[in-house]
């Protein structure tokens, strides 16, 4: 599947998704980007950075820390004006939203 980008400063991007990257659910060894987790990212021409996603359940251990710890990360990649984070459970994740890595790095493929 894969999140919903939308910039014009591609190079600021990236550097929000390598930190993003940085972000681990910490039952399964492979980072929330690669999850799937990420849903949409949406930078502004003035560098506020929006940022929608999930978690692998709504009874995940970790709803209330990572979507914290991704948006407090976020907030300090240099350039980032604002950053907010907005937890969806629609559409519910699926094991399919994983990238090849992913599935790869859990034994699925």
């Amino acid at each position: 599947m894969g999140a919903i980008i939308v910039t014009k400063n591609t190079e600021l991007m990236q550097r929000v998704i390598d930190e993003i990257k940085t972000c681990y659910d910490p039952e399964i060894p492979v980072d929330i980007w690669e999850l799937g987790l990420i849903y949409e990212l949406f930078l502004d021409e003035e560098n506020n950075l929006k940022v929608t996603m999930t978690l692998t359940s709504p009874n995940c251990p970790v709803a209330e820390s990572l979507p914290a710890e991704v948006e407090n990360k976020l907030k300090l990649v240099q350039d980032i004006k604002s950053a907010e984070l907005k937890l969806t459970f629609e559409p519910p994740w699926e094991k399919d939203m994983m990238s090849e890595v992913a599935q790869l790095e859990l034994g699925f493929m």
